[in-house]
């Protein structure tokens, strides 16, 4: 028996199942690759975002971690060592402090991080340090090279000044959120024949670094400020005072824009002697008066700082 030939009509169907075969695998393999593309982006995707959280939470830790490393240096010169160099102290404490944050991140995430700190500087703001840090981190394939710049608030920490310009040995002590100065300023005065040392026995002063809320600082002539100012212990900004890094190093004064703060008296006596800016006291040597001469822990300016912080006249401040 012969076999029967496809007509015209079956060739169609045949060629048109095929081609709709075909089609239906070329869509098959299209929506297959269209879904592993999709799944490897947003594994990438997720890669790279959890790779940007890391280093983005590691930039954050910075600026504590250089606060930690400068009230590390404060606490060196509160134990009665000398620091010659307070950004190379600093430094030096930071580093010590990326490495251990550097293992702790390799542990937590398995990434690898290698940091260093490049610089330390004082800034426009006496109230703030900044920090460079070069980092570097690599998990699988990303990377991160850069330098990271913060700035750390010194704001809270000891003021180390009067321990590393008199030394320990002087005897002034910290305590009750004050230095108590007891004769070691007045042995300093002596010590550099400066009028009326007896003045400044038992003088005090405070211990922690607060940002004095009254700006500008004349309104400290308005009744009640310069009290309220006293009591809570606040330090000011001053073009003539030492920054931060140099209250460090024991300098009563720099090139910096600096802070001052008042060494309080507590004294029955009139005469002239030393303004009690701190700055005055450890640097620039020169004499004031008391502004209430009938208080005993009344203040003892000059004619400029009066001015500065609005106190003339015979006002009850």
């Amino acid at each position: 028996m012969k076999r029967k030939k496809l007509d015209s009509k079956g060739n169609i169907i045949v060629g048109t199942t095929a081609i709709l075969i075909v089609g239906l695998l070329i869509i098959c393999i299209f929506v297959l690759t269209s879904i592993n593309y999709i799944q490897n982006s947003n594994i990438n995707s997720e890669s790279n975002d959890n790779f940007k959280y890391i280093i983005d939470d590691y930039s954050a830790n910075l600026e504590l971690m250089g606060r930690d490393s400068i009230a590390e240096a404060t606490q060196k010169v509160y134990n009665g060592l000398p620091v010659l160099n307070s950004e190379d102290q600093i430094k030096k404490n930071l580093n010590n402090i990326l490495k251990e944050k550097n293992q702790e991140f390799k542990e937590k995430y398995n990434i690898d991080l290698s940091s260093e700190a490049i610089s330390v500087e004082p800034t426009d703001s006496p109230w703030k340090v900044l920090f460079k840090v070069k980092l570097k981190g690599k998990k699988g394939n990303e990377e991160f090279n850069q330098i990271i710049e913060r700035n750390s608030s010194i704001e809270g920490l000891r003021d180390p000044l009067p321990i590393a310009k008199l030394t320990i040995v002087s005897g002034v002590m910290a305590y009750d959120d004050e230095i108590h100065y007891k004769t070691a300023l007045s042995a300093y005065m002596l010590l550099h024949d400066l009028d009326s040392p007896e003045s400044y026995i038992e003088a005090t002063a405070p211990l922690n670094i607060k940002k004095c809320p009254y700006d500008p600082y004349i309104h400290h002539g308005d009744h009640g400020v310069l009290r309220d100012c006293l009591d809570s212990g606040y330090f000011h900004e001053s073009a003539d005072g030492s920054c931060y890094l140099c209250r460090l190093e024991g300098k009563g004064k720099c090139p910096h824009y600096g802070l001052e703060v008042f060494i309080q008296t507590h004294t029955p006596l009139n005469n002239e002697t030393l303004s009690c800016s701190d700055h005055v006291v450890f640097a620039d040597h020169y004499n004031g008066e008391k502004i209430d001469p009938d208080d005993w822990n009344s203040l003892i300016l000059d004619d400029s700082h009066r001015k500065k912080y609005g106190l003339v006249g015979n006002e009850s401040y």
